[in-house]
């Protein structure tokens, strides 16, 4: 309990002293990461403050075997580390579904989700980002358990 206790007093403390940066109002572009095979996803991030947003990805798998969607909405928190670095870190879910052509199986599934990542926020309107997000999921063996998602993201601002 004293460590919850601890770690909870030091997440909060950063958060009340790091200084944050404006961030982008809109950024669209491409998460390539693997998530159960979802690979590539189209991103969307949303500004909400001057150092939070509402990211939205979508991925979708069409093989031989699995045909598959995921959508994913996150609420994330954006601090600035040096000049044009920043890292973030949110939490939220989603929910999809699958068609299973092996063995003639579909479903619906969700998931519960966070994520932390660092950022570089080129001075053209183009960022890149490393991101972690391990994912819960729920309902359905296909996205039953946890699952760690490492993604390389590329985004056009506007």
């Amino acid at each position: 309990m004293k460590k919850i206790v601890f770690l909870a007093v030091l997440f909060v403390g950063t958060m009340a002293t790091s200084q944050a940066q404006e961030i982008s109002p809109n950024a669209l572009g491409l998460r390539l990461g693997d998530s159960k095979g979802f690979g590539a996803e189209i991103s969307y991030q949303r500004a909400l403050g001057a150092n939070n947003r509402l990211e939205l990805d979508l991925g979708w798998r069409d093989s031989d075997n699995v045909d598959a969607f995921k959508l994913t909405g996150l609420y994330q928190w954006v601090w600035n580390l040096e000049g044009n670095f920043n890292w973030y870190a949110g939490a939220g879910g989603g929910l999809g579904s699958y068609d299973n052509n092996d063995i003639d199986d579909s479903g619906a599934f969700f998931f519960i989700a966070g994520d932390v990542g660092i950022e570089y926020d080129f001075d053209i309107p183009l960022i890149l980002s490393l991101d972690f997000r391990p994912e819960l999921g729920f309902t359905d063996e296909y996205r039953d358990g946890l699952d760690l998602d490492i993604a390389l993201g590329i985004r056009y601002q506007f």
